[in-house]
């Protein structure tokens, strides 16, 4: 491991630490993965790997602490279509300070304020930091196909989009996941291996998965699960704004995992998402 990945590390492994609202799997959340999902891209592929839902409970009192309260409402301010311009009213920009004035307050974000801050890569002051975090996140901007700003790294990441009305893009989010499951929006079609990814493991955070939403298919969709939206929020904006790579390879905790970050004029985040490699210390 380079000397950079090995100092992000730490840092990853100080956000984890400090991510205190991270739901515990099997106690506040419990899965049920099922079989290993088809390769058909067909939205009534029969070789659907699950017949249940992926979610069988989560305990939904952590919906009410404030950077989860302030995170679900934004989840319905937007156009899931790219290539329909999206319109923020004054009420959902609203929400998104609320939302960033949350999270600014949680010790993981805090953590990377700091090393961003001693990096030069950030502004020391709160509000300058909150306006970066703004552009790099909310400001809409077009997505490949469209003349007009239609996306967000936000809603791309963890809201979802569709593209021709056949295919999820974006959507790494397990709240937004568990949310739409328990709409009827979501049919989750099991779990996604490939010859070097790990056996998805119940009680780990890190799966990809295959679902349907919207008429449209997920093929493989890499999510954290049960960790809060600062930890989520907080690891990528540090990943975007220390790696011009567009990937960079960290561990912490039991995960080797790759985060993948693209970026978008260097200005927003195109989308990000974590890839797990292995689980370490496993034979």
């Amino acid at each position: 491991m380079i000397e950079g990945d090995r100092e992000l590390s730490a840092m990853v492994q100080e956000l984890w630490d400090n991510d205190v609202n991270r739901l515990q799997p099997g106690k506040d959340y419990r899965i049920s993965l099922q079989g290993k999902a088809g390769n058909n891209m067909a939205i009534n592929d029969n070789s659907d790997g699950a017949g249940y839902p992926l979610f069988s409970f989560v305990d939904e009192n952590i919906f009410k602490k404030e950077t989860f309260l302030a995170f679900i409402s934004l989840l319905d301010n937007y156009e899931s279509d790219t290539g329909k311009p999206e319109i923020v009213t004054p009420e959902e920009e609203a929400e998104n300070h609320k939302f960033l004035d949350a999270i600014v307050q949680t010790a993981a974000m805090k953590r990377a304020h700091k090393y961003l801050v001693e990096k030069h890569l950030s502004p020391q002051d709160e509000t300058q930091f909150k306006k970066q975090l703004y552009r790099i996140w909310f400001e809409l901007y077009a997505r490949r196909g469209s003349s007009r700003p239609d996306s967000s790294g936000f809603e791309h990441v963890f809201v979802g989009e569709t593209r021709g009305g056949r295919t999820v893009i974006g959507f790494h989010n397990w709240i937004q996941l568990y949310l739409q499951e328990k709409l009827g929006h979501i049919d989750y079609k099991g779990y996604s291996v490939d010859a070097n990814s790990p056996q998805p493991d119940e009680n780990r955070h890190i799966l990809a998965l295959q679902f349907s939403w919207k008429k449209g298919i997920k093929t493989k969709g890499s999510i954290f699960m049960g960790v809060s939206p600062e930890f989520e929020f907080a690891l990528y904006t540090l990943c975007f704004l220390t790696s011009p790579n567009e990937r960079v390879k960290v561990q912490f905790s039991f995960y080797d995992v790759e985060i993948v970050c693209h970026h978008h004029n260097q200005k927003h985040i195109g989308t990000t998402y974590p890839v797990l490699l292995r689980y370490q210390n496993q034979e």
